[in-house]
Protein backbone atom coordinates (compact mmCIF):
# COMPACT_ATOMS: atom_id res chain seq x y z
CA UNK A 1 0.00 0.00 0.00
CA UNK A 2 1.11 3.45 -1.25
CA UNK A 3 0.89 6.18 1.44
CA UNK A 4 -1.73 8.83 0.41
CA UNK A 5 0.24 11.53 2.12
CA UNK A 6 3.50 11.51 -0.07
CA UNK A 7 6.35 13.91 -0.22
CA UNK A 8 6.64 16.28 -3.42
CA UNK A 9 9.05 17.24 -5.62
CA UNK A 10 8.19 20.07 -8.43
CA UNK A 11 10.56 19.99 -11.33
CA UNK A 12 10.71 20.78 -14.78
CA UNK A 13 10.86 17.35 -15.96
CA UNK A 14 8.14 15.32 -16.71
CA UNK A 15 8.77 11.68 -15.18
CA UNK A 16 6.90 8.40 -17.05
CA UNK A 17 5.97 5.28 -15.04
CA UNK A 18 9.60 2.76 -15.19
CA UNK A 19 11.63 5.66 -16.45
CA UNK A 20 14.82 6.27 -14.80
CA UNK A 21 15.42 9.59 -13.55
CA UNK A 22 19.17 10.80 -12.00
CA UNK A 23 19.07 13.42 -10.01
CA UNK A 24 21.55 16.02 -7.93
CA UNK A 25 20.01 16.96 -4.78
CA UNK A 26 21.68 20.35 -3.36
CA UNK A 27 18.65 22.38 -1.42
CA UNK A 28 18.98 21.59 2.13
CA UNK A 29 15.07 21.27 1.75
CA UNK A 30 15.14 18.55 -0.33
CA UNK A 31 18.29 16.68 1.11
CA UNK A 32 15.87 16.50 4.48
CA UNK A 33 13.11 15.10 1.84
CA UNK A 34 15.53 12.64 0.18
CA UNK A 35 16.89 11.63 3.69
CA UNK A 36 13.81 10.49 4.67
CA UNK A 37 12.66 8.85 2.01
CA UNK A 38 15.73 6.66 1.91
CA UNK A 39 15.17 5.86 5.78
CA UNK A 40 11.35 5.46 5.64
CA UNK A 41 11.69 3.62 2.19
CA UNK A 42 9.27 5.86 0.96
CA UNK A 43 8.13 7.38 -2.39
CA UNK A 44 7.90 10.81 -3.32
CA UNK A 45 5.93 12.72 -6.30
CA UNK A 46 7.88 14.28 -9.19
CA UNK A 47 5.46 16.92 -10.89
CA UNK A 48 6.01 19.20 -13.50
CA UNK A 49 6.45 23.05 -12.10
CA UNK A 50 5.79 25.75 -14.29
CA UNK A 51 7.02 29.04 -12.57
CA UNK A 52 4.28 29.13 -9.35
CA UNK A 53 2.16 26.21 -10.98
CA UNK A 54 2.34 22.43 -11.04
CA UNK A 55 0.96 20.22 -13.35
CA UNK A 56 -2.40 18.34 -12.81
CA UNK A 57 -0.58 14.88 -13.36
CA UNK A 58 2.77 13.67 -11.65
CA UNK A 59 4.57 10.34 -10.82
CA UNK A 60 5.81 8.78 -7.88
CA UNK A 61 9.22 7.86 -7.96
CA UNK A 62 11.38 5.49 -5.70
CA UNK A 63 15.04 5.48 -5.26
CA UNK A 64 16.70 2.84 -6.94
CA UNK A 65 20.24 3.86 -6.18
CA UNK A 66 22.42 6.53 -4.31
CA UNK A 67 25.25 7.31 -6.42
CA UNK A 68 27.55 9.87 -4.46
CA UNK A 69 27.17 11.41 -1.33
CA UNK A 70 29.40 14.91 -0.93
CA UNK A 71 31.06 15.83 2.30
CA UNK A 72 28.95 18.95 2.10
CA UNK A 73 25.80 17.05 2.49
CA UNK A 74 24.93 16.83 -1.46
CA UNK A 75 23.91 13.77 -3.04
CA UNK A 76 23.34 11.82 -6.02
CA UNK A 77 20.39 9.27 -6.45
CA UNK A 78 18.93 7.47 -9.28
CA UNK A 79 15.19 7.28 -9.31
CA UNK A 80 12.80 5.49 -10.89
CA UNK A 81 9.05 5.78 -11.70
CA UNK A 82 6.21 4.17 -10.52
CA UNK A 83 2.92 5.12 -10.33
CA UNK A 84 0.95 8.04 -11.56
CA UNK A 85 -0.83 10.64 -9.45
CA UNK A 86 -3.26 13.17 -9.18
CA UNK A 87 -2.45 15.50 -5.87
CA UNK A 88 -5.64 16.74 -4.65
CA UNK A 89 -4.38 19.23 -1.93
CA UNK A 90 -0.77 20.29 -1.68
CA UNK A 91 0.37 20.71 2.16
CA UNK A 92 3.14 23.24 3.32
CA UNK A 93 3.64 21.94 6.34
CA UNK A 94 7.13 20.66 6.11
CA UNK A 95 10.29 22.52 4.87
CA UNK A 96 9.60 20.73 1.49
CA UNK A 97 6.20 20.37 0.34
CA UNK A 98 3.76 17.13 0.43
CA UNK A 99 0.78 16.03 -1.47
CA UNK A 100 -2.14 14.30 -0.73
CA UNK A 101 -1.86 11.71 -3.27
CA UNK A 102 -4.52 10.01 -5.69
CA UNK A 103 -3.11 7.26 -7.73
CA UNK A 104 -4.01 6.31 -10.79
CA UNK A 105 -3.33 2.45 -11.47
CA UNK A 106 -2.16 1.71 -15.19
CA UNK A 107 -4.24 -0.71 -16.87
CA UNK A 108 -2.87 -1.66 -20.25
CA UNK A 109 -5.21 -2.43 -23.20
CA UNK A 110 -5.26 -4.96 -25.45
CA UNK A 111 -2.60 -4.73 -28.48
CA UNK A 112 -3.26 -3.33 -31.74
CA UNK A 113 -0.63 -4.87 -33.93
CA UNK A 114 -1.23 -3.00 -36.94
CA UNK A 115 -1.50 0.60 -34.72
CA UNK A 116 1.69 -0.05 -32.90
CA UNK A 117 3.45 -1.72 -35.78
CA UNK A 118 2.88 1.84 -37.64
CA UNK A 119 3.97 3.83 -34.56
CA UNK A 120 7.36 1.63 -34.05
CA UNK A 121 8.40 1.95 -37.37
CA UNK A 122 8.13 5.85 -37.05
CA UNK A 123 9.74 5.94 -33.67
CA UNK A 124 12.52 4.14 -35.04
CA UNK A 125 13.18 6.68 -37.13
CA UNK A 126 13.71 9.40 -34.76
CA UNK A 127 15.67 7.19 -32.38
CA UNK A 128 18.09 6.75 -35.37
CA UNK A 129 18.01 10.35 -36.02
CA UNK A 130 18.69 11.16 -32.22
CA UNK A 131 20.88 7.95 -31.10
CA UNK A 132 22.10 6.68 -34.29
CA UNK A 133 20.96 3.34 -33.39
CA UNK A 134 17.37 1.48 -32.82
CA UNK A 135 15.79 0.95 -29.94
CA UNK A 136 16.36 -2.41 -28.13
CA UNK A 137 13.22 -3.56 -26.18
CA UNK A 138 13.95 -5.58 -22.90
CA UNK A 139 11.20 -7.88 -22.32
CA UNK A 140 10.58 -6.03 -19.10
CA UNK A 141 9.16 -3.10 -21.16
CA UNK A 142 6.07 -5.34 -22.41
CA UNK A 143 4.74 -4.04 -18.82
CA UNK A 144 4.62 -0.52 -19.26
CA UNK A 145 2.30 1.57 -21.53
CA UNK A 146 4.73 1.89 -25.27
CA UNK A 147 4.11 5.30 -25.52
CA UNK A 148 5.43 6.56 -22.00
CA UNK A 149 8.70 4.41 -23.31
CA UNK A 150 8.62 6.00 -26.61
CA UNK A 151 8.04 9.63 -25.42
CA UNK A 152 11.09 9.66 -22.09
CA UNK A 153 13.51 8.47 -25.25
CA UNK A 154 12.55 11.21 -27.55
CA UNK A 155 13.45 15.27 -27.36
CA UNK A 156 9.92 16.45 -26.78
CA UNK A 157 8.85 19.52 -25.71
CA UNK A 158 7.66 19.50 -21.82
CA UNK A 159 4.20 20.35 -22.83
CA UNK A 160 3.42 17.71 -25.00
CA UNK A 161 5.20 15.07 -23.13
CA UNK A 162 2.76 16.56 -19.91
CA UNK A 163 0.16 16.27 -22.15
CA UNK A 164 0.98 12.63 -23.04
CA UNK A 165 1.12 11.95 -19.56
CA UNK A 166 -2.26 13.29 -18.75
CA UNK A 167 -4.15 10.96 -21.06
CA UNK A 168 -5.41 8.04 -19.03
CA UNK A 169 -6.16 5.69 -22.56
CA UNK A 170 -3.05 3.76 -23.79
CA UNK A 171 -4.75 3.89 -27.41
CA UNK A 172 -5.00 7.45 -27.14
CA UNK A 173 -2.19 8.31 -26.24
CA UNK A 174 -0.41 6.34 -29.12
CA UNK A 175 -1.98 8.30 -31.34
CA UNK A 176 -1.49 11.26 -29.77
CA UNK A 177 2.09 10.09 -29.83
CA UNK A 178 2.49 9.12 -33.43
CA UNK A 179 1.28 12.81 -34.83
CA UNK A 180 3.85 14.36 -32.35
CA UNK A 181 6.68 12.21 -34.32
CA UNK A 182 5.09 12.76 -37.07
CA UNK A 183 5.89 16.43 -36.42
CA UNK A 184 9.06 15.80 -35.00
CA UNK A 185 10.81 13.46 -37.37
CA UNK A 186 11.32 16.35 -40.30
CA UNK A 187 13.07 18.69 -37.88
CA UNK A 188 15.37 15.87 -36.65
CA UNK A 189 16.66 14.51 -40.53
CA UNK A 190 17.01 18.62 -41.23
CA UNK A 191 19.60 18.43 -37.53
CA UNK A 192 21.14 15.49 -38.80
CA UNK A 193 21.75 17.44 -42.28
CA UNK A 194 23.23 20.42 -40.71
CA UNK A 195 25.25 18.44 -38.23
CA UNK A 196 26.71 16.71 -41.48
CA UNK A 197 27.26 19.91 -43.53
CA UNK A 198 29.33 21.47 -40.44
CA UNK A 199 31.58 18.22 -40.25
CA UNK A 200 32.18 18.59 -43.69
CA UNK A 201 33.40 21.93 -43.20
CA UNK A 202 30.51 23.81 -44.47
CA UNK A 203 30.48 21.68 -47.60
CA UNK A 204 27.06 19.64 -48.70
CA UNK A 205 28.02 16.44 -50.32
CA UNK A 206 26.67 15.85 -53.84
Amino acid sequence: MRPTRIPLFPLEVVLFPGMPLPLHIFEPRYRTMIARCVNEKIEFGVILATGTEIAKIGCSAEIVEKLKEYPDGRVDILCEGRVLFRPIEVLHEKEYQEAIADYLPEDIPLQDPEKESQLLERFQVCHALVFGQPWIVSSRDDELSLAFQMAARLPLELEVKQNLLEIRDEHARQAFLLLRINELMPLLAQRQRLRKIAGGNGHSVN
